[in-house]
């Protein structure tokens, strides 16, 4: 439990021993409660129809019974994070202090763990508001290396996962998406250092990181949308749980129903050890 009046130890220094965000100790939702569960429902059908954008998830919602107009979705969109996947001109021009690598893996066969890691963020609904993960993942098996949650859409949280990940292994190149978090230059330096390739999504591509999309798909509806979390810290321990058995238990038709675990480790075992 975190002392906020301990006369020797921060509150910073308390939060990086329990392993937790320092922002996750400050969080007080506020929010009206009609834009949270239009933001429940919002993230369900976009985690159904990723291609959705704000016009056609209004449109589908109100089919559902609730009366809400484009410009609403679109607010509440921007404040998930969320946006469609396909390619469109005109899109957001990224900070101009922020490098833009170009995406490396077009045609390229994922053949052996550590070739390709990835990170993304996705939505996480509580009760009385939302967090954001990010986790990083092998896409030859699949295998979750770290993550971590935030309030806030801040890059540290990011860095932190990929410092925890590198723990573990190094991929010849890292694959995100053009977001501000990992074009910042505490994440792409942190790759850099270590030598590694750096690659990103074309814009409202999808498809260029499918494996954390269907990571986000299988997380969601075996785990999130099962439960109803109302702290960060049931948060923290229900995807924490599921984590463990995404890749330990799981099988996975698409590794000939193997788990993540015993696709990476069986070929990396004569460099790392197993965690």
């Amino acid at each position: 439990m975190v002392d906020k009046e301990h006369p020797c130890i921060s509150i910073t220094r308390q939060a990086e021993l329990l392993g937790i965000s320092r922002s996750t100790l400050y969080y007080q939702p506020k929010i009206d409660q009609q834009d949270l569960q239009l933001m429940q429902l919002i993230d369900e059908q976009y985690t159904k129809t990723p291609f959705y954008g704000s016009r056609r998830i209004a449109k589908e919602l109100t089919r559902q019974g609730h009366h809400v107009n484009r410009k609403r979705v679109q607010r509440l969109m921007r404040l998930m994070g969320l946006e469609a996947i396909y390619p469109r001109p005109s899109l957001s021009k990224p900070h101009p202090d922020h490098i833009i690598y170009p995406y490396l893996l077009r045609g390229v066969k994922i053949t052996r763990p550590n070739q390709v890691w990835s990170a993304d963020i996705t939505y996480i609904r509580l009760r009385q508001g939302w967090v954001y993960l990010v986790a990083v993942m092998d896409w030859y098996s699949r295998y979750v290396f770290s993550w971590e949650l935030s309030t806030s859409l801040e890059s540290d949280f990011c860095v932190k996962a990929l410092e925890k990940a590198l723990v573990l292994g190094k991929p010849d190149i890292f694959n995100t998406d053009q977001g501000a978090q990992f074009t910042s230059g505490d994440f792409t330096g942190t790759l850099k250092a270590q030598g590694i390739q750096i690659s990103m999504d074309g814009r409202g591509r999808a498809i260029d990181n499918i494996f954390t999309e269907r990571l986000w798909r299988s997380l969601k509806y075996e785990e999130v949308y099962l439960h109803e979390y109302v702290s960060v810290k049931e948060a923290r321990q229900g995807i924490a749980k599921y984590f463990t058995f995404y890749n330990q238990q799981r099988l996975h038709q698409s590794l000939n129903y193997s788990t993540p675990k015993e696709v990476y480790f069986p070929f990396t075992q004569s460099i790392f050890k197993v965690a």
